[in-house]
């Protein structure tokens, strides 16, 4: 349903093919400019890619979508660049008419407790990334009793997914009520029905276990004036694998660029603090954290950019 209009002869840098990245590239390519759509991974396609748990995606779709977008033609991919490593956005502003900024987040929020380094723990996010990218889900290691510290799609993900996997308990803990959970209703429900607990009111207070993770202790919280106040009462979980999934954060701040809540500001159609640079999806502030936020984001950016460059 797209076809490619005559070249306009200018060039704009995407940077990061996620669901942004990739809607603002096409939409660009669309109307005759030339893109190169820069990516960090090895692969493009963003949280499709990387972020949704196995058992939710059939097969290679993100990568046959990528596949197809790509046949718009005049977009070149660069796998394998990071912003802040390989180029810098100075250079990019300098040697293209104009840059997007899909990044996405990249940064994942640590759990402040004394131990979180020992073996057993690791962030959500990238175990997800590792079941998408795995040829047999089953050579993947999934401790027997599981804690997931989040309430959202991430949380409800890695719980599931390790049941899948074998895993024998499995609790999800969540320090506000339900009706709080990032997870929706159906979400939780489907946790439930894969034999995943889901605690809420609770917070961990300390890691426990010689070497690799044995147990981990949590306190009972409950909203008060001051925001989560102890109950005083406390239990514990035996575990030997610990995923968090308490927020992703933008990573590294590009430079020269006013920020809003830890990231990128942007005004009207993704407009940033900086002269021909455009931001979009989560590394943006405001707007929903949905694919199809981020979509018609980076669209509206490439239509946005277009008009600029194009102006008499």
């Amino acid at each position: 349903p797209f076809h490619r209009a005559p070249p306009t002869g200018r060039r704009v840098a995407v940077v990061g093919a996620g669901p942004a990245g990739l809607a603002c590239a096409h939409r660009l390519a669309m109307l005759g400019h030339e893109v190169v759509l820069m990516d960090a991974r090895a692969k493009g396609g963003g949280l499709n890619e990387f972020g949704i748990a196995a058992y939710k995606t059939p097969e290679g779709f993100a990568q046959e979508e990528l596949d197809w977008l790509l046949g718009i033609g005049g977009i070149t991919v660069e796998y394998g660049r990071r912003l802040g490593r390989d180029v810098t956005l100075k250079a990019l502003v300098e040697d293209f008419d104009a840059v997007f900024l899909g990044l996405g987040l990249g940064g994942v929020n640590a759990l402040d407790l004394e131990g979180a380094e020992r073996d057993g723990l690791r962030p959500a996010v990238d175990f997800i990334a590792e079941l998408r990218q795995a040829a047999d889900l089953a050579a993947i290691p999934v401790g027997r009793r599981v804690v997931v510290i989040g309430g959202g799609m991430t949380a409800v993900d890695a719980a599931v997914q390790s049941r899948l996997l074998g895993a024998e308990e499995v609790t999800i803990a969540y320090r506000r009520g339900r009706e709080k959970m990032g997870a929706s209703h159906h979400e939780q429900d489907h946790a439930a029905s894969h034999g995943v607990r889901i605690v809420t009111g609770a917070v961990p207070v300390a890691l426990r276990g010689e070497g690799g993770l044995a147990e981990v202790e949590f306190a009972y919280v409950a909203e008060g004036p001051a925001g989560l106040e102890e109950s005083g009462e406390r239990f514990v979980l035996r575990a030997d694998q610990l995923f968090t999934a308490i927020g992703q954060r933008l990573g590294e701040l590009p430079e020269g660029l006013a920020t809003e809540g830890g990231k990128i500001r942007v005004e009207g159609a993704g407009r940033t603090s900086l002269p021909g640079v455009w931001a979009g999806g989560d590394c943006a502030a405001g707007g929903a954290d949905l694919t199809v936020t981020a979509v018609a984001e980076g669209r509206d950016a490439a239509m946005d950019i277009h008009a600029a460059l194009t102006k008499t």
